[in-house]
């Protein structure tokens, strides 16, 4: 199906399955500091497969503006993305449209955060069954699937400013 990108694309929550996240850090190539990574994928095990999931996270990015395989987009100079980032008690929770996913981040990842004010948000097409949430996931089999040119260009990637509850 061809669509403008003006158009909408059919999208229901229940077609893209499990939606995971996992968080690392890492160093930047062109920094010395680490960077903040934080990436969100299907399962595949919605009703119609990997295929059928892929296809519903592309609707969604598709549907909130946001480009796969496009350019890095800044949440800061674009306070009109619909992504969102939370970091509090040691969570982080990405809500966008339709969407609302958090996970665990460990100790260095907030350390990252902390330093920069952003992490490097991905959303992925791709469907990663090995990353299911609560199950650990040991770093070559992460480096393999996030470092993937497939992954990578079937993705949105976004700078994401952090914010924090106000108390």
């Amino acid at each position: 199906m061809t669509t403008k990108p003006s158009e909408q694309r059919p999208f229901r929550v229940a077609d893209m399955g499990t939606l995971g996240v996992i968080a690392w850090s890492g160093e930047h190539p062109e920094e010395e500091k680490d960077m903040a990574f934080l990436m969100a994928y299907p399962l595949g095990d919605a009703e119609g497969g990997p295929d059928a999931s892929a296809e519903a996270v592309g609707a969604l990015l598709h549907n909130s503006g946001l480009p796969v395989g496009g350019p890095l987009l800044d949440g800061a100079r674009n306070p009109s993305l619909p992504v969102t980032l939370l970091v509090e008690a040691g969570q982080a929770v990405v809500t966008m449209p339709h969407v609302n996913a958090q996970c665990v981040v460990p100790p260095e990842w907030l350390a990252a955060v902390r330093d920069r004010g952003h992490a490097y948000f991905i959303m992925t097409t791709r469907a990663w069954p090995d990353g299911a949430p609560g199950v650990p996931v040991s770093e070559e089999n992460l480096r393999n699937f996030a470092g993937d040119e497939e992954t990578l260009t079937n993705a949105t990637h976004c700078l994401l400013p952090v914010q924090r509850l106000r108390g």
